[in-house]
C-alpha cells in the first residue's frame, strides 16, 4: 500500500513517532511538502525569532580610568660640605691622615686644607665616580671613611703638631723652654703662661735626647755642628752638644728621621722668634 507515492512502512514510522512526540503529522499539501504541525507554525508576516543570542551591534567599550602621570621626584639636595681649602682643624688632619692611607696624600697631615689636599680628594673623587669638586663633602667623607681604618696618633702627627699634654709642674715658674717627649712639642713658657708652641723631633735610640732640668748656655744663630757637619741654624745649647734648633731635615721628612740628640723644630719662622725671646741662663726642662 502506497499514499501519495511514499511507502505504507514509513507512514506508519512516521505517524507512531509523531504521536509519540505528541504532534499531529500533517499530510504534504498538493506541491508534495510538508508543513510544520498546526500549533507550530508561525503567524503569516510574521519573523521567526533567532536560535542564538546575538551579539548587540555597537555596544560601548568600557571607558578607561585615566592613569595618573608619576610626579616628578624631587631634587636631592646636594651633599653637605664638611671641610675645604682654607679650613683647618683636627677634621682636617684626620681627612689627610686617612688619604695617606689609601695614597691620594703624601704629605702631611698638617691639620690645614691647602691645596695638595685639595687635588688629593678631587683624584679620589673622580676614582669613585663623584663630582671632583675637591671640596670634603658628606658622601665622599662616607666613601673614605669604608675604605680606610681610625688613624691613631703616630698617623695623625706624623709631620707634628699634636697638642701639648700638660705642663711639667718644673715648667710653672720663670721662663722656661719645656720640651714633652711624649707629645713632641715645645712650650716657651713665662711664668705659667704658654707663650708659644711648637712640634719637635728628638734623638733616635742610639743618640737619645737627654732628660731632666737644664740652662740655656750658648746661642749661636749660624751655627754649623764641628762633629756631623751639618747646619744648625737658631741653635740654643743646653747640654753639652744639644741644642734646640731649625733642621730643614725635619721640614722635609718629618718623623721619618731623628736627631743626634738635639731638639729639632720644623717651624723656621717660629724657631726665629723664639731664638729672639730665649736669654742665656733661661730654664730648659726635658720630660715624658
Amino acid at each position: 500500500m502506497r499514499i501519495s507515492g511514499r511507502p505504507a512502512a514509513v507512514l506508519a514510522s512516521t505517524a507512531t513517532l509523531a504521536a509519540l512526540c505528541g504532534c499531529t503529522v500533517q499530510p504534504p499539501d498538493d506541491d508534495g511538502k510538508h508543513r510544520l504541525p498546526v500549533h507550530l507554525q508561525l503567524p503569516s508576516g510574521s519573523t521567526p525569532e533567532p536560535t542564538g543570542t546575538a551579539e548587540p551591534t555597537g555596544t560601548a567599550q568600557p571607558t578607561r580610568t585615566a592613569q595618573p602621570t608619576p610626579a616628578a621626584k624631587p631634587a636631592q639636595p646636594a651633599p653637605q660640605v664638611l671641610w675645604s681649602r682654607g679650613d683647618s682643624g683636627p677634621g682636617v688632619r684626620e681627612l689627610q691622615a686617612r688619604l695617606r692611607q689609601v695614597a691620594w696624600l703624601f704629605d702631611g697631615p698638617t691639620g690645614t686644607y691647602d691645596d695638595l689636599t685639595e687635588q688629593a680628594v678631587k683624584g679620589f673623587q673622580g676614582k669613585r665616580g663623584l663630582p671632583r669638586t675637591g671640596e670634603l663633602d658628606t658622601v665622599t667623607w662616607q666613601r673614605l671613611l669604608a675604605m680606610t681604618h681610625e688613624p691613631g696618633r703616630w698617623e695623625l702627627y706624623l709631620m707634628g703638631g699634636q697638642p701639648a699634654g700638660a705642663p711639667d709642674p718644673r715648667c710653672l715658674a720663670g721662663r722656661v723652654l719645656c720640651i714633652d717627649k711624649t707629645s713632641r712639642t715645645l712650650r716657651w713658657m713665662i711664668d705659667g703662661r704658654t707663650v708659644d708652641t711648637v712640634s719637635v723631633r728628638f734623638g733616635t735610640q742610639y743618640t737619645p735626647t737627654r732628660e731632666g732640668v737644664f740652662s740655656v748656655y750658648w746661642k749661636s744663630r749660624h751655627h754649623v755642628s764641628t762633629i756631623y757637619h751639618s747646619p744648625m741654624p737658631y741653635a740654643m745649647f743646653f747640654s753639652g752638644g744639644q741644642a734646640v734648633h731649625y733642621s730643614n731635615d725635619f721640614a722635609a721628612r718629618g718623623y721619618a728621621g731623628g736627631s743626634h740628640g738635639c731638639v729639632n723644630v720644623r717651624d723656621e719662622a717660629a724657631i726665629a722668634a723664639l731664638f729672639a725671646q730665649v736669654r742665656i741662663g733661661d730654664k730648659v726642662v726635658v720630660h715624658w
